[in-house]
């Protein structure tokens, strides 16, 4: 028996939407990950992008757990000496953009710096607000609450 290698012509991509209110992040995270490097299928490809398009809408909704909100910090530098700028994930969520927040953890669960990781992740579409404008591609609701208890937390 041959191992399976996917091509790029033989993908069939799927439209996701997924409701990120009251889900907590880095289980969000994850499933976002692994659906858009398609590894939840069973014709995943190493070195092929076979991963689905994934809507989230409700990214300035989304829970961390413990007190992350306060501690986890986010930095970047500025290119400059001395140059290094910090954040925390609380005052991203309810900055101008909150969707960073999702945009990041999955970003930094993709392979590093290659064409293939800059592809997959170009499949995720975040949005802060519930509308989205893809509409048009009919995606599948997941509910991420169903998938596992712990996934929705309610409270702070």
């Amino acid at each position: 028996m041959k191992t399976y290698s996917a091509k790029p012509a033989e993908v069939e991509r799927k439209w996701w939407l997924v409701d990120a209110e009251d889900v907590v992040l880095g289980r969000l995270a994850v499933w976002l990950a692994d659906t858009v490097r398609g590894k939840n299928k069973p014709t995943y490809t190493a070195n092929v992008d076979v991963g689905d398009h994934v809507v989230v809408v409700n990214a300035g909704k989304v829970k961390l757990t413990g007190r992350k909100r306060a501690n986890k910090v986010y930095h970047r530098h500025t290119g400059y000496p001395g140059g290094i700028k910090s954040v925390t994930a609380g005052e991203i969520l309810d900055g101008r953009f909150p969707e960073r927040v999702i945009l990041k953890a999955v970003e930094r669960m993709m392979p590093k710096e290659s064409p293939l990781a800059r592809a997959q992740i170009r499949k995720l579409k975040v949005y802060a607000g519930t509308s989205h404008p893809h509409a048009a591609q009919q995606p599948v609701q997941v509910d991420m609450a169903a998938l596992n208890p712990k996934n929705k937390r309610s409270g702070k």
